[in-house]
């Protein structure tokens, strides 16, 4: 008799078969988990545009400000992710941030979410269903659009 996914009988959950199984998303498409390639090119996409304006605007000898393209960064996210769904990576790479139990992502879970993002190492830990520390601790999911 296969095991429920959600629990076993020592309290320890089954792996999942495919990542937001236990979340009950589908396995692909709309809807299903953001996979690691898009994951990846999204932040690339938005790191690169909060470099180029502190550079543009915070530019110290010739580089780019290091804490303000940080702070660029955490606010972009912090602006985008409750009005477009997303950073514009996430958005251009058809991707968008939502809450795992459903409804408006709201202002706290981007504070939290971005700011943990920023210390990089919440994003690579991760969990079967390709969740980053960031997320579980923000209550959300990045999924496909």
């Amino acid at each position: 008799m296969p095991q429920n996914p959600q629990s076993s009988s020592n309290g320890n959950i089954a792996p999942s078969r495919y990542p937001g199984e236990r979340l009950g998303l589908p396995e692909s498409g709309r809807g299903s988990v953001g996979r690691v390639g898009r994951r990846i090119g999204a932040i690339v996409i938005d790191w690169a545009i909060a470099y180029l304006i502190s550079f543009a605007f915070f530019r110290v000898d010739g580089i780019a400000n290091g804490w303000a393209t940080t702070g660029i960064f955490v606010l972009m996210q912090i602006v985008f992710i409750p009005t477009i769904g997303g950073g514009i990576g996430h958005r251009v790479l058809g991707m968008r941030v939502v809450a795992i139990r459903g409804g408006w992502v709201g202002l706290w879970r981007p504070v939290v979410r971005s700011l943990l993002l920023a210390v990089v190492i919440p994003a690579l830990v991760w969990d079967s269903d390709q969740r980053g520390f960031h997320d579980k601790i923000a209550g959300t999911v990045l999924i496909r659009a």
